[in-house]
Protein backbone atom coordinates (compact mmCIF):
# COMPACT_ATOMS: atom_id res chain seq x y z
CA UNK A 1 0.00 0.00 0.00
CA UNK A 2 3.03 2.33 0.90
CA UNK A 3 4.32 1.99 -2.76
CA UNK A 4 0.87 2.75 -4.40
CA UNK A 5 0.88 5.84 -2.31
CA UNK A 6 3.73 7.17 -3.25
CA UNK A 7 3.18 6.49 -7.06
CA UNK A 8 -0.21 8.87 -6.62
CA UNK A 9 1.10 11.26 -5.13
CA UNK A 10 4.01 11.57 -7.55
CA UNK A 11 1.81 11.56 -10.50
CA UNK A 12 -1.22 13.85 -10.35
CA UNK A 13 -1.45 15.23 -6.72
CA UNK A 14 -5.07 16.20 -6.12
CA UNK A 15 -6.03 19.84 -5.69
CA UNK A 16 -8.75 19.52 -3.21
CA UNK A 17 -9.22 20.87 0.23
CA UNK A 18 -8.25 17.45 1.42
CA UNK A 19 -6.27 15.52 -0.84
CA UNK A 20 -5.09 13.03 1.53
CA UNK A 21 -9.08 11.95 1.88
CA UNK A 22 -9.45 11.63 -1.95
CA UNK A 23 -6.18 9.16 -2.11
CA UNK A 24 -7.88 7.06 0.94
CA UNK A 25 -10.65 6.47 -0.95
CA UNK A 26 -9.36 5.84 -4.36
CA UNK A 27 -7.29 2.94 -2.32
CA UNK A 28 -9.94 1.65 -0.02
CA UNK A 29 -8.64 2.57 3.53
CA UNK A 30 -9.08 5.56 6.02
CA UNK A 31 -7.31 9.31 5.53
CA UNK A 32 -5.57 8.38 9.17
CA UNK A 33 -3.31 5.64 7.40
CA UNK A 34 -2.50 7.31 4.43
CA UNK A 35 -1.60 10.19 6.38
CA UNK A 36 0.68 7.94 9.29
CA UNK A 37 2.22 6.56 5.86
CA UNK A 38 3.05 9.82 4.47
CA UNK A 39 4.83 11.05 7.75
CA UNK A 40 6.70 7.56 8.21
CA UNK A 41 7.94 8.29 4.52
CA UNK A 42 8.60 12.10 5.56
CA UNK A 43 10.29 11.07 8.47
CA UNK A 44 12.55 8.69 6.59
CA UNK A 45 12.95 11.24 3.88
CA UNK A 46 11.96 9.22 1.32
CA UNK A 47 9.98 12.13 0.36
CA UNK A 48 11.43 15.06 -0.33
CA UNK A 49 8.81 17.84 -1.41
CA UNK A 50 5.47 18.18 -1.95
CA UNK A 51 4.85 21.42 -4.11
CA UNK A 52 4.03 23.41 -6.83
CA UNK A 53 6.89 22.75 -9.74
CA UNK A 54 6.95 25.21 -11.18
CA UNK A 55 9.10 26.16 -14.59
CA UNK A 56 11.84 28.64 -14.47
CA UNK A 57 11.70 29.99 -17.76
CA UNK A 58 8.10 30.82 -17.71
CA UNK A 59 8.68 32.28 -14.63
CA UNK A 60 10.83 34.50 -16.52
CA UNK A 61 14.41 33.38 -15.12
CA UNK A 62 16.78 32.52 -17.21
CA UNK A 63 19.02 28.99 -16.57
CA UNK A 64 21.35 26.70 -18.08
CA UNK A 65 22.92 23.40 -17.25
CA UNK A 66 27.03 24.22 -16.25
CA UNK A 67 29.85 21.95 -15.89
CA UNK A 68 33.01 22.72 -14.60
CA UNK A 69 36.50 21.29 -14.75
CA UNK A 70 37.91 21.42 -11.15
CA UNK A 71 41.18 19.87 -9.73
CA UNK A 72 39.70 16.66 -7.70
CA UNK A 73 41.70 18.66 -4.14
CA UNK A 74 39.86 22.32 -5.31
CA UNK A 75 36.51 19.93 -5.25
CA UNK A 76 34.90 20.33 -2.19
CA UNK A 77 35.98 24.46 -1.70
CA UNK A 78 34.19 24.49 -4.93
CA UNK A 79 31.23 23.16 -4.58
CA UNK A 80 30.67 25.63 -1.30
CA UNK A 81 31.25 28.50 -3.58
CA UNK A 82 29.00 27.30 -6.19
CA UNK A 83 26.11 26.50 -3.88
CA UNK A 84 26.08 29.69 -2.45
CA UNK A 85 24.26 30.90 -5.52
CA UNK A 86 20.50 30.84 -4.77
CA UNK A 87 19.88 29.71 -8.19
CA UNK A 88 21.62 26.38 -8.11
CA UNK A 89 19.41 23.79 -7.50
CA UNK A 90 20.99 20.62 -8.66
CA UNK A 91 24.76 19.69 -8.05
CA UNK A 92 26.87 16.48 -8.47
CA UNK A 93 29.76 15.09 -8.84
CA UNK A 94 29.79 12.81 -12.07
CA UNK A 95 32.97 10.22 -13.73
CA UNK A 96 34.09 12.64 -16.37
CA UNK A 97 36.96 14.99 -16.63
CA UNK A 98 34.41 17.77 -16.37
CA UNK A 99 33.40 16.62 -12.82
CA UNK A 100 30.84 19.39 -11.46
CA UNK A 101 27.71 19.14 -12.61
CA UNK A 102 25.07 22.40 -12.09
CA UNK A 103 22.05 23.53 -13.01
CA UNK A 104 22.01 27.81 -12.74
CA UNK A 105 19.38 30.19 -12.54
CA UNK A 106 19.68 33.95 -12.78
CA UNK A 107 16.19 36.35 -11.78
CA UNK A 108 14.48 38.40 -13.98
CA UNK A 109 16.13 41.60 -13.34
CA UNK A 110 19.60 40.25 -12.50
CA UNK A 111 22.16 42.39 -13.36
CA UNK A 112 24.69 40.11 -14.06
CA UNK A 113 22.80 37.38 -16.47
CA UNK A 114 24.42 33.85 -16.87
CA UNK A 115 27.47 34.21 -19.12
CA UNK A 116 28.91 36.68 -16.42
CA UNK A 117 28.10 35.18 -13.25
CA UNK A 118 29.26 31.80 -14.63
CA UNK A 119 32.21 33.79 -15.18
CA UNK A 120 32.31 35.02 -11.59
CA UNK A 121 31.69 31.33 -10.34
CA UNK A 122 34.72 29.64 -12.30
CA UNK A 123 37.04 32.75 -11.51
CA UNK A 124 35.96 32.10 -7.56
CA UNK A 125 36.25 28.25 -7.92
CA UNK A 126 39.58 27.91 -10.00
CA UNK A 127 38.15 25.90 -12.61
CA UNK A 128 39.81 24.72 -15.13
CA UNK A 129 37.25 24.91 -17.78
CA UNK A 130 33.53 24.94 -18.28
CA UNK A 131 30.92 24.46 -20.86
CA UNK A 132 27.42 26.44 -20.46
CA UNK A 133 24.79 23.64 -21.87
CA UNK A 134 21.26 25.66 -22.32
CA UNK A 135 17.90 24.13 -23.47
CA UNK A 136 17.50 24.06 -27.16
CA UNK A 137 14.46 21.69 -27.11
CA UNK A 138 12.60 20.30 -23.91
CA UNK A 139 10.90 17.17 -24.79
CA UNK A 140 9.89 15.81 -21.09
CA UNK A 141 10.48 17.16 -17.36
CA UNK A 142 8.40 14.51 -15.15
CA UNK A 143 10.34 12.71 -12.56
CA UNK A 144 7.76 9.67 -11.65
CA UNK A 145 10.11 6.64 -9.58
CA UNK A 146 8.40 3.47 -10.15
CA UNK A 147 7.97 2.36 -6.79
CA UNK A 148 4.92 -0.13 -7.65
CA UNK A 149 7.27 -1.80 -10.82
CA UNK A 150 3.93 -1.61 -12.02
CA UNK A 151 4.83 1.18 -14.62
CA UNK A 152 4.88 0.19 -18.74
CA UNK A 153 8.52 0.36 -20.38
CA UNK A 154 7.13 3.61 -22.71
CA UNK A 155 4.91 5.84 -21.70
CA UNK A 156 2.88 9.13 -23.69
CA UNK A 157 4.76 12.15 -23.60
CA UNK A 158 2.22 14.99 -24.78
CA UNK A 159 2.72 17.76 -26.37
CA UNK A 160 0.89 20.93 -24.62
CA UNK A 161 -0.07 24.13 -25.87
CA UNK A 162 0.42 26.69 -22.97
CA UNK A 163 -1.58 29.66 -22.85
CA UNK A 164 -0.57 33.66 -22.28
CA UNK A 165 -1.57 34.99 -19.34
CA UNK A 166 -0.98 38.32 -16.99
CA UNK A 167 0.34 37.66 -13.64
CA UNK A 168 -1.19 39.04 -11.28
CA UNK A 169 -0.81 40.13 -7.56
CA UNK A 170 -2.75 37.14 -6.36
CA UNK A 171 -0.57 35.14 -8.85
CA UNK A 172 2.38 35.93 -7.38
CA UNK A 173 1.79 35.66 -3.79
CA UNK A 174 0.65 31.87 -4.80
CA UNK A 175 3.78 31.64 -6.46
CA UNK A 176 5.58 32.63 -3.86
CA UNK A 177 3.68 30.04 -1.21
CA UNK A 178 3.09 27.41 -3.34
CA UNK A 179 6.48 26.67 -4.10
CA UNK A 180 7.10 25.75 -0.51
CA UNK A 181 6.64 21.84 1.28
CA UNK A 182 3.23 21.38 2.18
CA UNK A 183 2.66 19.81 5.57
CA UNK A 184 1.16 16.52 5.56
CA UNK A 185 -1.84 17.26 7.47
CA UNK A 186 -5.86 16.64 6.84
CA UNK A 187 -5.95 20.20 5.01
CA UNK A 188 -2.58 20.88 4.23
CA UNK A 189 -3.33 24.16 1.93
CA UNK A 190 -5.47 26.01 4.82
CA UNK A 191 -2.43 28.13 5.92
CA UNK A 192 -2.52 29.32 2.42
CA UNK A 193 -5.94 30.21 1.61
CA UNK A 194 -6.17 31.80 5.01
CA UNK A 195 -3.13 33.94 5.05
CA UNK A 196 -4.25 35.16 1.54
CA UNK A 197 -8.40 35.27 2.72
CA UNK A 198 -9.63 33.71 -0.50
CA UNK A 199 -11.55 30.34 -0.45
CA UNK A 200 -10.30 27.14 -1.61
CA UNK A 201 -12.19 27.73 -5.01
CA UNK A 202 -10.50 30.55 -5.93
CA UNK A 203 -6.92 29.22 -4.93
CA UNK A 204 -7.06 25.98 -6.45
CA UNK A 205 -8.57 28.08 -9.90
CA UNK A 206 -5.48 30.06 -9.86
CA UNK A 207 -3.38 26.63 -9.37
CA UNK A 208 -5.34 26.01 -12.68
CA UNK A 209 -4.20 28.88 -14.31
CA UNK A 210 -0.77 28.76 -13.69
CA UNK A 211 -0.67 25.15 -14.83
CA UNK A 212 -2.37 25.98 -17.87
CA UNK A 213 0.00 28.70 -18.77
CA UNK A 214 2.82 26.49 -18.16
CA UNK A 215 3.90 28.40 -15.24
CA UNK A 216 3.40 25.30 -12.74
CA UNK A 217 4.13 22.43 -14.19
CA UNK A 218 2.56 20.61 -11.96
CA UNK A 219 1.74 19.84 -7.88
CA UNK A 220 3.36 17.26 -6.79
CA UNK A 221 5.50 15.00 -4.39
CA UNK A 222 9.30 14.63 -5.42
CA UNK A 223 11.17 11.61 -4.09
CA UNK A 224 14.80 11.12 -3.03
CA UNK A 225 16.01 9.06 -5.28
CA UNK A 226 18.53 7.11 -3.03
CA UNK A 227 16.20 7.13 -0.07
CA UNK A 228 13.33 5.34 -2.13
CA UNK A 229 16.08 2.23 -3.51
CA UNK A 230 17.08 4.01 -7.62
CA UNK A 231 20.51 4.05 -6.36
CA UNK A 232 21.19 4.66 -10.00
CA UNK A 233 20.79 7.41 -11.54
CA UNK A 234 22.70 7.76 -15.00
CA UNK A 235 22.81 11.75 -16.93
CA UNK A 236 23.29 9.69 -20.42
CA UNK A 237 24.82 12.13 -22.95
CA UNK A 238 24.42 11.27 -26.98
CA UNK A 239 25.61 12.40 -29.86
CA UNK A 240 22.71 12.32 -32.02
CA UNK A 241 21.90 14.29 -35.47
CA UNK A 242 20.81 18.35 -35.09
CA UNK A 243 17.69 19.40 -36.60
CA UNK A 244 14.51 17.62 -37.07
CA UNK A 245 16.24 14.17 -37.20
CA UNK A 246 17.37 15.34 -33.43
CA UNK A 247 13.84 16.05 -32.42
CA UNK A 248 12.38 12.51 -34.20
CA UNK A 249 15.27 10.65 -31.94
CA UNK A 250 14.81 12.94 -28.85
CA UNK A 251 10.88 12.08 -28.84
CA UNK A 252 11.67 8.53 -28.83
CA UNK A 253 14.31 8.69 -25.94
CA UNK A 254 11.67 10.74 -24.26
CA UNK A 255 9.23 8.16 -24.35
CA UNK A 256 11.21 5.64 -22.00
CA UNK A 257 9.31 5.90 -18.86
CA UNK A 258 12.68 5.41 -16.80
CA UNK A 259 13.42 8.80 -18.29
CA UNK A 260 12.78 11.48 -16.47
CA UNK A 261 14.77 14.65 -18.85
CA UNK A 262 15.03 14.40 -21.97
CA UNK A 263 17.09 17.64 -24.22
CA UNK A 264 18.69 18.75 -26.78
CA UNK A 265 21.63 21.11 -25.80
CA UNK A 266 24.38 22.13 -27.97
CA UNK A 267 27.61 20.78 -28.97
CA UNK A 268 30.89 22.04 -28.58
CA UNK A 269 34.35 20.99 -29.99
CA UNK A 270 35.30 19.74 -26.55
CA UNK A 271 31.58 18.38 -26.07
CA UNK A 272 30.27 15.85 -29.00
CA UNK A 273 27.11 15.66 -26.96
CA UNK A 274 23.81 17.09 -27.52
CA UNK A 275 20.76 14.82 -26.22
CA UNK A 276 20.81 14.41 -22.40
CA UNK A 277 18.19 11.89 -20.79
CA UNK A 278 18.27 11.20 -16.91
CA UNK A 279 17.54 7.52 -16.60
CA UNK A 280 16.56 5.75 -13.18
CA UNK A 281 17.16 2.57 -11.99
CA UNK A 282 17.25 0.80 -8.35
CA UNK A 283 20.62 -0.86 -9.75
CA UNK A 284 23.25 -0.34 -11.72
CA UNK A 285 22.62 -3.37 -14.12
CA UNK A 286 18.69 -2.37 -14.25
CA UNK A 287 19.99 1.53 -15.74
CA UNK A 288 22.59 0.01 -17.94
CA UNK A 289 19.85 -2.59 -19.17
CA UNK A 290 17.69 0.13 -20.12
CA UNK A 291 20.25 2.20 -21.51
CA UNK A 292 21.24 -0.80 -23.57
CA UNK A 293 17.81 -0.93 -24.99
CA UNK A 294 17.87 2.69 -25.87
CA UNK A 295 20.67 2.72 -27.88
CA UNK A 296 19.34 0.28 -30.01
CA UNK A 297 16.00 2.29 -30.78
CA UNK A 298 17.34 5.83 -30.69
CA UNK A 299 19.57 6.37 -33.84
CA UNK A 300 23.75 7.67 -32.51
CA UNK A 301 26.94 8.36 -33.15
CA UNK A 302 28.09 7.42 -29.48
CA UNK A 303 26.61 7.83 -26.36
CA UNK A 304 27.87 8.16 -22.82
CA UNK A 305 26.44 7.25 -19.51
CA UNK A 306 27.67 9.92 -16.42
CA UNK A 307 26.80 8.56 -13.19
CA UNK A 308 26.74 10.81 -9.83
CA UNK A 309 29.60 10.06 -7.21
CA UNK A 310 28.39 12.58 -4.80
CA UNK A 311 25.28 14.92 -4.37
CA UNK A 312 26.04 18.34 -3.01
CA UNK A 313 22.65 19.77 -3.56
CA UNK A 314 19.14 18.75 -4.40
CA UNK A 315 16.35 21.80 -3.35
CA UNK A 316 13.69 23.65 -5.70
CA UNK A 317 14.55 27.57 -6.54
CA UNK A 318 13.02 29.81 -4.27
CA UNK A 319 11.74 32.52 -6.84
CA UNK A 320 10.88 36.15 -6.33
CA UNK A 321 13.49 36.31 -3.16
CA UNK A 322 15.93 38.95 -2.69
CA UNK A 323 18.74 36.54 -2.41
CA UNK A 324 19.89 36.63 -6.21
CA UNK A 325 20.37 40.49 -6.02
CA UNK A 326 22.46 40.07 -2.63
CA UNK A 327 24.67 37.53 -4.08
CA UNK A 328 25.10 39.62 -7.23
CA UNK A 329 25.92 42.97 -4.62
CA UNK A 330 28.11 40.68 -3.45
CA UNK A 331 30.39 40.03 -6.55
CA UNK A 332 30.03 43.10 -8.75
Amino acid sequence: MKDEILSRIQKKFPLVAKPFAVIADELGISEDEVLNILKEEKKNKIIRQTSAIFDTKRLGYKSSLVAFKVKPELINSAVKIINSHPGISHNYERNHDFNIWFTLAVAPDSKFGLEKTLEVLAKLTNADDYIMLPTLKLFKINVKLNTTGKDEKKEEVKKVVHKDIELTPLHHDIIRMAQYDIEITGEPFKNIVDQLNISYDRFFEVLQELQDAGIMRRFASILNHRKAGFNANAMVVWDVDEGKKGEDIGEKAAAFSAVSHCYLRPKYQNWPYNLFTMVHGKTTDETNSIIEEMSKEIENRSYMPLYSSREFKKVRIEYFTPAFEAWEEKYK
